[in-house]
């Protein structure tokens, strides 16, 4: 970056708020009390995050009298349901190229439950009266490299002539009609399958929807070790246990109650801006009347779209894996990403000179080497989980909380038979060898993306293997 450039950058930051925008809310509900001795449920839910709290909404939905407790072990979206960047997508499986590459032959049904998976989303909304701000906007990919504009022509003559998609190809003249950037090449327009929202305000909202239908939430309250109890399970609590039928893990990132899925996941740090409201004259310089989020199409990617007060997200493009894969919340900031992100944004909106940021923040994700979620149980079928999301969630963790009731159930349903319920992920190696695997992918994806999209040898391999790691 320019010296010049530099010091443009630094200056829009010197009064970013070290914290999640979506966070960083007067109305945010209060914590629920902490469990305080023995409780005994039908179901004991243990996360407070989307895949929690849709387990424990719909389990209620299905059986309203089940007994339902749901246990948080700080505050309900407060990790990665409150600090993402709300893109809310039909794919179940991290993007239709991802579900073709991994499942061709169930792709389609994928791709129906995806999109009937929004659709109740959507629904839920407004039967709840969800105040997320939910806009089905839709999602614009961005080529900024003229390899990357080849490869999404290519792409789309290749989902038109399978039936998949119902993407639009925008030349340069048409992508800078919806959002005018001098950098963007072309794109493809999915009108209907993301959905923009305030992702912490779904997360109070799925909360208030839970607690009316009588499910229990003690917040503060993590789960710290799993065992049978009869013909069930208990979980041990700082100040007691829980004594359920049946457990479902929504735990993600954290180190699950389960101890041989954990070599399924790693954390990533994902980083991310929001600018002050653009006035109006900012806004029109921009374009963007119909609100779409967007994705460029590099392997180290930013992602952005607006909030309903009209700043600008901007996110993405480093992912950061700490050695040995520790939680670490000092990495919530990172000041040198900080930095390159918003000299990006101005190299992207030229025209937004002047623009200050307002929140800079970061957090964990979960990570599995297929970038979309898997299941399982365990504990004679009394335990389910889910995980992996690999930062497309939002929308997923719905479906996943249908894949984990059905599991408890024990009745084989359309979701379970399907083979990307079935399979799971390759693990990660221990260290030092997963640090290094991840390292030398992230520089030849870097790399990549300055040599025209040259995939080196080691890119190769990983394909073959089929394994990744994206930013």
């Amino acid at each position: 970056m320019a010296p010049d450039a530099m010091r443009t950058a630094a200056h829009s930051l010197s009064g970013a708020r070290p914290l999640s925008y979506w966070l960083d809310d007067p109305g945010k509900p209060a914590a629920l009390p902490a469990l305080t001795g023995d409780e005994r449920c039908d179901l004991l839910v243990v996360g407070g995050g989307y895949s929690g709290l849709w387990t424990a909404l719909i389990a209620k939905e299905r059986d309203p009298g089940r007994d339902v407790v749901l246990i948080e072990g700080h505050e309900v979206g407060w990790a990665a349901s409150g600090r993402n960047g709300g893109f809310c997508a039909a794919s179940l499986t991290h993007g239709l190229a991802n579900g073709l590459e991994r499942w061709p032959d169930e792709i389609g049904k994928l791709e129906e439950l995806g999109a009937r998976n929004l659709d109740a989303i959507e629904t839920a909304v407004a039967r709840y009266s969800l105040d997320c701000d939910f806009e089905r906007t839709g999602e614009i990919d961005v080529a900024t490299q003229p390899h990357q504009l080849d490869e999404l022509r290519e792409w789309h003559r290749r989902t038109q002539e399978l039936g998949l998609g119902g993407m639009e190809f925008l030349d340069r003249d048409q992508v800078r009609a919806e959002v005018d950037s001098p950098t963007f090449l072309g794109g493809l327009l999915d009108r209907r399958g993301v959905a923009m929202l305030h992702p912490a305000k779904l997360a109070w909202g799925l909360k208030e929807a839970c607690l009316g239908l009588g499910v229990r939430i003690h917040e503060h309250t993590p789960g710290l070790g799993l065992a049978p109890s009869g013909a069930g399970m208990a979980v041990r609590t700082p100040y007691g246990r829980v004594f359920a039928r049946d457990v479902a893990l929504g735990t993600n990132i954290f180190p699950s109650l389960v101890r041989r899925v954990r070599p399924y996941t790693v954390p990533v740090y994902d980083y991310a801006l929001m600018t002050e409201p653009l006035d109006a004259d900012q806004l029109a310089s921009v374009g963007w009347r119909n609100r779409q989020g967007l994705g460029d199409s590099a392997n180290q990617f930013h992602y952005f779209r607006l909030s309903a007060d009209n700043r600008i997200l901007w996110g993405g493009y480093d992912a950061v894996y700490p050695y040995g894969g520790r939680l670490d919340p000092s990495l919530d900031q990172r000041p040198e990403t900080f930095l390159k992100l918003a000299g990006q944004f101005f190299e992207c909106f030229p025209q937004l000179a002047g623009v200050r940021f307002s929140h800079a923040w970061g957090g964990a994700i979960d990570t599995c080497s297929r970038f979309s979620a898997f299941f399982g149980t365990s504990h004679r079928g009394r335990v389910a989980y889910a995980a992996g999301y690999t930062g497309l969630g939002v929308g997923a963790t719905r479906f996943g909380a249908e894949v984990m009731l059905d599991l408890l159930s024990g009745r084989e349903t359309g979701r379970t038979a399907l083979r990307m319920v079935r399979s799971r992920p390759v693990p990660f190696p221990p260290e030092p060898f997963a640090w290094a695997g991840i390292e030398l992918t992230k520089r030849s994806l870097a790399r990549a993306d300055t040599h025209g999209g040259h995939r080196n040898l080691w890119l190769r391999a990983m394909d073959r293997l089929g394994l990744g790691f994206d930013s």
